[in-house]
């Protein structure tokens, strides 16, 4: 559309007239550095007179503002578009304007950076300066503190320095009043006034005249120039601050080596000390005491240990008081005092109940506990110690102590005998006294315990009771019935009969014997039995004899330690406690202890090591003596390779069982057979016990107790024999039979026959040939023979040859005769006798 369009449109009936257009070139500048030159185009046209156009009008509000940023070349321009002329710029382009979008948008953008980093650098500058002003304040706050200590220490100077100038004025006051004081010191020199006889002026101070300084003099040695010095005129040369410190040093060194020699005191030596340790506790040079060794004919060094009696004799020489300690001092004051006769009270009695296999101990006491524990036991055999306590009707209570029976378990009824207070010895009514009878008997006798016999069995039909205490006789123990004071009871354990006389037998003894406990102090009791439980860990059976075990306490048991975890009574109840005569099992020790160790509270963990460590050295040093320990005969077999060993490794159920395992097979040893337990321990068979039976060439035995799955696959992969067992009879008879297997057999001979020689031939290619005739017995073909001259025998062999007729015979009878010639041996004379045996071999057995 064209401007006369839009003129003639705007003002319609209006003249036509003529217009003249006029171009010109406007360059414009955008932001970034951009121009562009812009063609604008100048209309003007022809009206009435001082009216202007209406296309000016018109198009004067389309044509767009001059740029802030153009050019003086558009300024021109911009002056012609006046009310005489209107200015009609072009349109921008699709491109242009997107163009001009894009830079407007790029704009906006450096804008928002540039704010960005304005606001920035303002928060940088911030921090600076909050940063530079707490450097400001800390700094003023130092130089405040600096400047307050150098005043204190000027005013401390000027009070030691009127200190000191107080002090130097009152000595020469005390010169002055003393006898001596007219006396001028040497190298001064005093010029005194004439001196005023009148007494108003008697004893004044007499003033000295400071000497002039010689030219030359050195005045840098005078020390600090004080005021008082400066004020009193005092010339006198002293030492430099610098000097007395040489002085004090040279002082401090002389002293240091040159010490006095330290006075008597006590010493306290172990069994072994080293020189230096021995020389510090003396407070003297290691090099003394090694002249005194030397002197006595010994040759050491600092670090040579010598015996405590070589230790003492040093140092008695020096003077000084020995005080000999040993190791074994750690286990002082283990145990407390003993208690006081106000603090016991009764407790209740431990009974052990002993007797020879299946008489019926463990029934008898599950007729009192009412309580099935024999079906429990394998083959109704009790194979470790058990540890009940039993309510009676009264309210009293009893703790029962299960022994075996077993000849192998004599270490286990040794121990309950020693913990005991009484013993009830089970003598079935119709055996009578058997072998562990009287070695119960025994252990009874010695742990000095009183015994109550119970004759059990009493119901059945051969039931002799009267014997079984005419052999009791045999054994020292008289029953009341004979006179003597032993109780006896005649009790049916599966009938119960007689048991309430049991119970009241019991109860008797126990007030006779007066037992009485302290349990307000720290628990000491006995390990009965120890274990490794698979999900509990190590657990140990323990009858507290004295005080009261806690949970929380820390406890010694042999060589291991720990702290109380849970403790559980008979019937599986966790309980916070236990006192005396209670039997308690005992979760948190460190390993399981060996049957019989003592268990003692101590104060803190660093005791508890102390004792254990020492404990488990002494035990260590013991089991090292006793394999190091042989015979010359034993190590001449050993170096023979005579004496042949079956290596074991043992893992059982309890300690008490493992322990009699090895007992029983120790003693079917011989001096030409043996066991060798590898290790020995409770808890299951692990992978650890495959490998050292299999490095060993041993097998492992396991009693109650089974192999876990990694130790199954090793034991097949490296062919290792695994045995379990849960009775002891089968133990003791397959390692039985498998050392008779290793017994080398005996070889016995066996006399065949003789023969004479009548001739000796002497064959080609053959060799000598006896003719012989059997004169006794048989000769057989590949028989032993020995050749005897004059009843000497001179060759031992075996028969080469053995014809008869020319033929091949197996054996010639005796008035036969027949041709022999010996394998390898040649020198055959007429006269000789040949005698023909055999070698037969006997398998032995244990």
């Amino acid at each position: 559309m064209t401007d006369t369009n839009e003129t003639s449109r705007a003002r319609p009936g209006k003249t036509l007239s003529l217009k003249k257009t006029e171009t010109s070139t406007v360059k414009q500048s955008f932001s970034h550095g951009r121009t562009k030159a812009v063609v604008v185009e100048k209309k003007r046209t022809l009206g009435p007179a001082g009216k202007p156009a209406a296309a000016e009008k018109t198009q004067a509000p389309r044509a767009p503002a001059p740029s802030a940023q153009s050019t003086p070349a558009s300024a021109p321009a911009a002056r012609d578009t006046g009310p005489r002329a209107g200015v009609v710029l072009r349109q921008l382009t699709d491109e242009e304007k997107v163009a001009r979008s894009r830079a407007l948008a790029d704009a906006r953008v450096a804008e928002g950076e540039a704010r960005r980093r304005a606001d920035e650098d303002a928060r940088h500058r911030a921090v600076e300066e909050d940063r530079l002003k707490r450097e400001r304040v800390a700094a003023e706050k130092r130089k405040a503190e600096e400047e307050a200590r150098k005043a204190a220490e000027e005013t401390a100077k000027r009070h030691a320095e009127e200190e000191a100038s107080r002090r130097l004025e009152k000595k020469e006051k005390e010169k002055e009043a003393s006898p001596t004081a007219a006396v001028p010191p040497r190298g001064r020199r005093v010029v005194a006034e004439e001196e005023d006889e009148s007494p108003a002026k008697k004893g004044a101070k007499t003033p000295v005249k400071a000497p002039a300084a010689r030219k030359g003099e050195d005045t840098r040695r005078r020390g600090r120039l004080t005021v008082t010095r400066a004020l009193s005129g005092d010339d006198e040369r002293t030492r430099s601050v610098a000097a007395f410190k040489r002085h004090l040093q040279r002082v401090n060194r002389g002293q240091q080596e040159a010490p006095a020699p330290a006075g008597p005191r006590e010493v306290t030596i172990p069994e072994t000390i080293t020189v230096a340790e021995l020389a510090n506790r003396m407070a003297r040079r290691s090099v003394d005491v090694i002249k005194v060794l030397m002197k006595n004919g010994m040759m050491a060094t600092v670090n040579d240990v010598i015996d405590a009696d070589t230790a003492e004799l040093v140092a008695t020489e020096y003077g000084h008081t020995v005080k000999r300690v040993a190791e074994s001092d750690v286990l002082e004051g283990l145990k407390g005092a003993d208690d006081q006769e106000t603090n016991l009270v009764s407790r209740p009695p431990v009974v052990t109940v002993m007797g020879h296999v299946d008489h019926g101990k463990t029934s008898l006491l599950d007729a009192l506990r009412k309580t099935d524990v024999a079906a429990g036991e394998a083959g109704g055999i009790t194979q470790h110690i058990g540890a009940y306590q039993v309510t009676m009707k009264t309210g009293q209570k009893i703790t029962f102590l299960d022994t075996p029976g077993h000849a192998a378990f004599t270490a286990m009824r040794a121990r309950g005998a020693k913990v005991t207070d009484l013993v009830v010895l089970v003598v079935a009514a119709d055996d009578g006294v058997m072998p562990q009878t009287a070695e119960a008997i025994a252990h009874a006798k010695a742990a000095h315990v009183p015994i109550i016999v119970a004759i059990n069995k009493i119901d059945k039909g051969d039931a002799n009771p009267q014997r079984v205490k005419s052999e009791l006789l045999q054994h020292e123990i008289q029953v009341e019935d004979m006179g003597g004071d032993t109780l006896a009871v005649e009790v049916s354990a599966t009938k119960g009969t007689n048991l309430d006389k049991l119970e009241e037998a019991i109860l008797l003894q126990a007030e006779v014997l007066d037992l009485k406990s302290n349990p307000d102090r720290n628990g000491e009791g006995a390990v009965i039995e120890a274990k490794l439980d698979r999900g509990r860990g190590p657990v140990a059976t323990v009858l507290v004899q004295r005080g009261t075990l806690k949970v929380g306490e820390i406890v010694v048991a042999g060589s291991e330690w720990g702290r109380v975890r849970l403790l559980q009574n008979d019937r599986g109840e966790t309980v916070p406690s236990a006192g005396p005569s209670t039997p308690v099992e005992v979760l948190g020790l460190s390993a399981p202890p060996e049957a019989g160790d003592e268990l003692v509270v101590v104060e803190s963990e660093a005791r508890a090591r102390e004792v254990t460590e020492y404990r488990a050295r002494k035990r260590r040093e013991s089991r090292q003596a006793t394999s190091s320990r042989q015979t010359l005969d034993q190590l001449l077999k050993t170096r023979d390779g005579e004496k042949r060993l079956l290596p074991l490794v043992i893992k059982a159920d309890v300690q008490g069982s493992s322990e009699a395992i090895q007992g029983a097979l120790h003693k079917l040893g011989t001096d030409e057979v043996g066991v060798q337990v590898l290790q020995a321990g409770v808890g299951a068979i692990t992978e650890s016990d495959v490998i050292l039976a299999h490095a060993s060439g041993g097998a492992i035995i396991g009693f109650n107790v089974r192999a876990n799955a990694q130790a199954r696959d090793r034991a097949k992969r490296d062919a290792v024999d695994i045995r379990y067992y849960n009775i002891i009879y089968n133990v003791v008879d397959d390692i039985k039979a498998a050392l008779s297997g290793l017994l080398a057999p005996t070889m016995r001979e066996k006399f065949l026959g003789n023969a004479e020689v009548l001739e000796v031939f002497a064959i080609s290619k053959v060799g000598k040939v006896a003719g012989c005739r059997v004169t006794e017995g048989v000769v057989r073909r590949g028989a032993k023979v020995r050749l005897i001259r004059d009843g000497v025998v001179i060759h031992e062999g075996e028969l080469s040859t053995l014809k008869r007729f020319k033929d091949e015979a197996r054996e010639v009878l005796s008035g036969q005769e027949c041709g022999m010639s010996f394998a390898n041996y040649q020198d055959l004379q007429k006269g000789d006798v040949i005698e023909c045996y055999e070698v037969e071999t006997i398998q032995r057995a244990l």
